[in-house]
């Protein structure tokens, strides 16, 4: 399986976003990451669907949109609209997980699971047969070193041992363990890169 370069678009400088995107585009770049928040799901909010629209008019590279939202469902046509060519939305809000993936595909889009770190990986086997890709969040700032290492391990381990089952019967899946962390100062304590 080869490696998915897929910066995300929160390190952008938001005054010159036009600008930003066209760099990712000349950039070795496989996708552009979008993270979208709502203040509900995650504390912080990102931005919308105006802005992702914006971001496509100028993107040439898929745009990987990771919903950290309330009601995902609610919006899939809506990111599709928007240019959405890979759909990750959170286990965690899921009420159906299965129907909501079963939508994601019915509109044309790459599906995507994302699991916060008390999610055991184990419960995607009902579903791994609906996922193109899975996605882990990892940490925050006051988590640290070993047990980020400890769970990245763990996580690596399961996800792997999922992916072989899935690629014998179904060929590829792409799978990430991604979202901030992974800068160590000294002190041991992990920096969350925003």
């Amino acid at each position: 399986m080869s490696t998915i370069v897929s910066p995300s678009i929160l390190a952008a400088d938001f005054a010159n976003l036009e600008r930003d995107v066209k760099m990712l585009n000349d950039s070795d770049a496989d996708w552009i990451h979008i993270d979208i928040m709502d203040g509900q799901f995650v504390p912080n909010i990102s931005f919308g669907l105006p802005v992702m629209k914006a971001i496509h008019k100028h993107a040439k590279k898929p745009l990987d949109v990771h919903l950290m939202i309330e009601t995902p469902d609610d919006y899939i046509q809506d990111f599709k609209d928007a240019g959405a060519e890979i759909l990750t939305v959170h286990y965690e809000v899921c009420r159906h997980l299965h129907r909501t993936l079963q939508a994601i595909k019915a509109a044309g889009i790459k599906t995507g699971v994302a699991l916060n770190p008390h999610t055991p990986v184990d419960l995607l086997q009902d579903v791994i047969n609906d996922i193109n890709r899975s996605q882990m969040e990892v940490g925050s700032m006051e988590t640290k070193k070993h047990a980020i290492m400890y769970r990245i391990a763990s996580l690596q381990e399961s996800v792997g041992e999922m992916r072989n089952e899935f690629e014998k019967d179904y060929g590829t899946a792409d799978v990430n363990i991604q979202d901030g962390i992974i800068n160590y100062p000294e002190n041991g304590e992990a920096d969350k890169k925003d």
